[in-house]
């Protein structure tokens, strides 16, 4: 299992286009993926779950992948965060 804790740094925090990226990012390995924040774990493969979270600038919120491609699907992850702006 990975795992990371993100900072969101984005005005705007995680709204609908970042969150489309993400999920499209997630979407490409078979993992279990899931984002956390404020004690709530959703699938990071999920727009809806995505946005229900509400994730605005100055969460804290953590990433976490389970299974035979985690590392590769962290790695993503983390790029897609930084190279949007979103967190670091």
């Amino acid at each position: 299992m990975a795992s990371k804790e993100f900072h969101v740094v984005a005005e705007t925090g995680i709204h609908a286009r970042p969150a489309t990226l993400l999920v499209q990012t997630a979407s490409k390995f078979t993992s279990e993926i899931t984002l956390e924040y404020k004690g709530k774990s959703v699938n990071l493969k999920s727009i809806m779950g995505v946005m229900s979270l509400g994730v605005g600038q100055g969460a804290d919120v953590t990433i976490a992948a389970e299974g035979a491609d985690a590392d590769d699907a962290m790695a993503a992850i983390n790029d897609t965060m930084v190279k949007e702006g979103l967190a670091e």
